[in-house]
């Protein structure tokens, strides 16, 4: 059942059960800002995951019989790169292939939180705004400063003129707001819905729930996957763009 709080939150509730509210984080006060301790939490356990995994893997390294670790880590390297060459060429910037690796590995480990059976108290990072906003920030950002590097300020802002000067404003509100915000939404969306129906599938009486519920966390694993590859594509195609205007503003 669909409760309705006095504040406009969305309750889950069954009967005899206290309600599940998706969307709602522990939170602390520091410095009088609101922190969610749970989104908190859950990056710095993914990035211990990441890191975990990184020195075990290069410790473990070896070119006779590679672990199964390091070939999945050698796969993902292998794509990145084949994606960055067939996008980019040699304009690749410095860091990209590193970029693109360390988004996926840890997009997916935050995804694949929602697996585990600790939704209720620590939900996938990625399905909290306050983290996906400040990674599509730093992506676009890192983007733009590639691009005025490459191909000057005067280039840059010009740029935005063509064909028609008129049209700045749009090109400009696409740049700044529209790809930050579509590329830090998509991902938290699928995310937070994900979260959304495990919730759901928990009121379902316990003697039926293992069979949507396991169904459930592999599709969300999936789509786990599939979110991270698409952030970590777009990153590349926006790389990719910056790059052919290197190629415009050379030609000129």
């Amino acid at each position: 059942m669909i409760q309705n709080l006095a504040d406009g939150q969305l309750v889950l509730a069954a009967e005899g059960e206290g309600g599940i509210q998706p969307g709602h984080h522990t939170t602390a006060e520091v410095f009088g800002m609101t922190i969610h301790v749970d989104t908190v939490a859950a990056t710095l356990i993914a990035g211990a995951i990441i890191c975990g995994l990184g020195l075990y893997m290069a410790r473990k390294a070896t070119s006779g019989r590679p672990s199964k670790l390091q070939l999945i880590f050698e796969m993902l390297v292998e794509w990145v790169q084949g994606q960055v060459k067939e996008q980019m060429g040699l304009r690749a910037p410095r860091g990209v292939v590193q970029l693109c690796v360390t988004t996926f590995a840890f997009i997916l480990i935050c995804n694949w939180l929602a697996a585990l059976p600790t939704e209720h108290y620590l939900p996938p990072p990625t399905a909290d705004v306050n983290l996906v906003y400040p990674m599509a920030l730093f992506v676009i950002i890192w983007v733009h400063v590639f691009n005025i590097k490459r191909n000057g300020v005067k280039h840059y802002f010009g740029h935005m003129a063509k064909p028609y000067a008129f049209l700045a404003p749009i090109e400009a509100i696409t740049q700044y707001f529209g790809r930050p915000v579509s590329l830090a939404l998509r991902l938290w969306g699928n995310i937070f819905a994900g979260g959304l129906m495990v919730m759901v599938i928990g009121l379902i009486p316990p003697y039926a729930m293992w069979l949507p519920n396991a169904a459930w966390k592999l599709f969300d694993m999936f789509i786990g996957a599939l979110q991270a590859l698409i952030f970590t594509l777009l990153t590349i195609i926006y790389f990719a763009e910056a790059a052919g205007e290197e190629d415009e503003a050379h030609a000129h």
